[in-house]
């Protein structure tokens, strides 16, 4: 049950992202746009990063969410991920993911968790890796699925059946 008020007959998750703060709401759905829109990342670095965090948020709708499958501008490279990827994402010992899949996957707990353990020895890892406009292209990712993953959930707006269609705007984490 939605922790605001919803007005009768609307979906709670839309009137979050589009009624009930729009002056930051909507330019927030934005920027979840441009996270799906725009991400130079390869989609299995991208979708590695993106359900560690739904799976730390725990939030059903990004965890349902499939970026190859739900987002058209990465429809392209939709078959390029199985669900055993899926499944696997949190595990780092897994032999299909690649170096850089892990490390975004780590890249992103660490910040949800404990962004404090990045430390040098992480960060030769990781830019060994990535060029540092992946870093910042990843940071903003990660950031922006926090942020509004976890505002779906403490407002209880983030049931999994609110998995919009392709054609629906982008909202939420």
């Amino acid at each position: 049950m939605p922790r605001i008020s919803v007005p009768a007959g609307s979906d709670p998750l839309m009137h979050v992202w589009t009624g009930a703060a729009p002056e930051l709401s909507i330019p927030a759905a934005q920027f979840s746009a441009a996270v799906y829109e725009k991400s130079a990342l390869p989609l299995r670095e991208f979708e590695a990063a993106r359900i560690r965090i739904a799976q730390i948020n725990d939030c059903q709708l990004c965890l349902g969410w499939r970026s190859g499958r739900d987002a058209p501008a990465r429809a392209s490279e939709a078959d390029l991920i199985d669900e055993e990827f899926y499944a696997q994402v949190g595990n780092a010992n897994w032999n299909g993911f690649s170096e850089r899949e892990v490390l975004a996957a780590e890249f992103a707990e660490r910040f949800a968790l404990d962004h404090l353990s990045m430390d040098d020895p992480f960060w030769v890892r990781l830019r060994s890796a990535f060029t540092d406009s992946e870093i910042v292209d990843l940071g903003l990712c990660v950031g922006m699925w926090v942020s509004q993953g976890r505002l779906n959930q403490i407002l209880d707006v983030d049931g999994g059946c609110r998995v919009p269609s392709p054609e629906a705007p982008l909202t939420g984490g």
